[in-house]
């Protein structure tokens, strides 16, 4: 088609097997979009094509993707804002009739059959890349390894008795990602060798995991990693499906809790936890001593 549709905070470029998105970099872009910077979408990738009103005056194109076609998408299960939807592109009601025509042009172009895939179709972001959490810094050299190294202010005595750690992608089998803008956000790396039938330690205390908090792990940065580390297991192909996961109700180090309090109550002060959501959460982690 080679047609260009300008939204706002992205462009769509519709290109005769593909649709070509570039972020913008502006100040009002939300982060995630102006990391990924620039994505390419095959048709083959989607599986439908929707346009629904928006907010304040706004129209939303939503090219919706196939599962299992985008490692960024899976990653994020769900936990996406719309506003950092890459798939979205919001544009004035103005351009309501341009829009509905760029979508009737695409929804034949998309397949009919939306099975989930055997194989990622849109590029992870790329290697190397690394990003700070609340407990230590986590790296992905874009091959073959992922490392955890252990920061004194924030890691747990756990993980400072099992020592930095550094995982081979081979003997990985996926990723958990749980969104750093809700309590108790981490990200998980799922080896092979762990038992299916058994409970993963909680993440501060798990050596495959890092927790995130105010500032650290932030979406932008935490997700395209886990995206890349996602994407090179299946290269790898050692990918396997990741059942939901409850965590063990262990009994913790009582200066682990401290510091896990002490760190919900910035979260509070910064007014990213309610009143209720403290107490609520502070008293959970008390019950655990």
């Amino acid at each position: 088609m080679g047609d260009v549709l300008a939204g706002i905070h992205a462009t769509w470029e519709f290109e005769t097997d593909a649709v070509l998105i570039r972020f913008e970099r502006g100040i009002r872009t939300p982060r995630l979009l102006q990391a990924l910077g620039e994505r390419r979408v095959p048709h083959e990738a989607l599986s439908g094509v929707t346009l629904t009103p928006g907010k304040r005056g706004t129209v939303v194109l939503h090219a919706v993707p196939r599962p299992g076609a985008d490692p960024l998408m899976e990653a994020a299960a769900g936990q996406l804002k719309d506003g950092c939807d890459p798939y979205r592109l919001v544009l004035p009601a103005d351009r309501e009739t341009l829009a509905e025509y760029y979508a009737d042009e695409l929804r034949p172009l998309v397949p009919t059959d939306a099975a989930p895939t055997d194989g990622y179709l849109v590029a992870a972001p790329e290697g190397p890349q690394s990003f700070k959490a609340y407990d230590g810094r986590a790296s992905f050299d874009g091959e073959g390894e992922v490392a955890f190294r252990w920061s004194w202010t924030g890691a747990s005595s756990a993980k400072w008795k099992a020592g930095d750690q550094a995982f081979e992608v081979r003997d990985l089998s996926g990723v958990e990602w749980r969104t750093p803008d809700v309590l108790d956000g981490y990200l998980r790396l799922v080896r092979r060798d762990r038992d299916a039938g058994g409970q993963p330690a909680q993440a501060d205390l798990d050596p495959a995991a890092v927790v995130f908090g105010l500032g650290y792990g932030p979406v932008h940065e935490s997700l395209p990693f886990a995206a890349a580390v996602l994407a090179a297991i299946r290269e790898a192909g050692t990918a396997e499906p990741v059942p939901a996961q409850v965590t063990v109700g262990a009994r913790r180090d009582p200066a682990d809790i401290a510091e896990r309090i002490r760190h919900l109550g910035e979260l509070h002060r910064a007014g990213l936890v309610t009143d209720e959501e403290f107490t609520s959460k502070k008293r959970e982690l008390l019950a655990e001593l």
